[in-house]
Parts: C-alpha cells; sequence; structure tokens
C-alpha cells in the first residue's frame, strides 16, 4: 500500500492512497492543508497541529491519519489502545465502523480492517461492500 508521509515536527499526517474514497472532507475542512492541485497536496504547516488532528479525524476512510512525533509510530507487533467499535451512519453516505473488525466477504475471504472503515450504503459502490464515494455521483440520500 503507498502511504505518504507530511511532518510539521509536532505531528505528521499519514496518507495512505488506496484507501481515498475523495470525500473531500479534507479539502472542506481545511482548504489551505489539502489542496489537490499543489504537489505536495498535503501542507502541513498551514494550521496548527490541533486543526490537523480534528480534520484527519473526519476522514470516513481512514485514509489520512496521524501520529504525534513525540509518541511515533506503533513499532511491528504493537497495537495502539483504540476505543470499542462504534458505527456512525454518514447522512446521504456511508456506514463507518470507527475500531478494528473482522471483515467476512462473500466468498469466504476474510480480511482485518482497522482505525476506520467505510461501507457502502447507496448500492452502487464498485468496491462492495467498502464505499468509493459513488453516493456522491448517484445523489444517494439517506
Amino acid at each position: 500500500m503507498s502511504q505518504r508521509e507530511y511532518t510539521n515536527g509536532e505531528l505528521t499526517v499519514v496518507w495512505k492512497s488506496e484507501k481515498c474514497i475523495h470525500s473531500a472532507n479534507c479539502v472542506k475542512g481545511l482548504p489551505n492543508v489539502f489542496n489537490p492541485e499543489k504537489k505536495p497536496w498535503i501542507n502541513v504547516t498551514a494550521a496548527t497541529t490541533s486543526e490537523l488532528m480534528d480534520q484527519v479525524n473526519k476522514c470516513p476512510s481512514g485514509a489520512l491519519s496521524y501520529y504525534l512525533n513525540t509518541v511515533g509510530e506503533p513499532k511491528a507487533g504493537e497495537t495502539p489502545e483504540t476505543p470499542e467499535t462504534r458505527a456512525q451512519v454518514v447522512p446521504n453516505g456511508p456506514l463507518i465502523i470507527h475500531g478494528h473488525i473482522q471483515v467476512t466477504h462473500a466468498d469466504g475471504r476474510e480480511e482485518t480492517k482497522g482505525v476506520k472503515t467505510s461501507f457502502c450504503r447507496c448500492g452502487d459502490s464498485s468496491n462492495k461492500p467498502f464505499c468509493d464515494g459513488t453516493h456522491r455521483k448517484n445523489e444517494f440520500r439517506g
């Protein structure tokens, strides 16, 4: 999985492109930081650490995450302590599961998902059962 990191010295924002569903929450929330027209598209010096953390926490797919540089990333084999798993229904959007879950696909294949997983509610995702952002194109309401 492709991953890029952007740091302001205090915090590092991690972007995993394959997880991105292009909800544009980041761009709408902090357009000075997240600008897909620029290279690099993330400018972590354009907001405070607190603002960055707040906006990254709103990413529905988990494509954006962060870690504080004083704490660092978990080492191999370590699992960061996570709160209990919870579900969030996004108006006119996906069902977001916060926390680690085991997904069993119709063909019996299993995969573990963590932090945030967005499931399609509109029925038109080309990446079922996961959301790919199609709900915006088909103007899903629900």
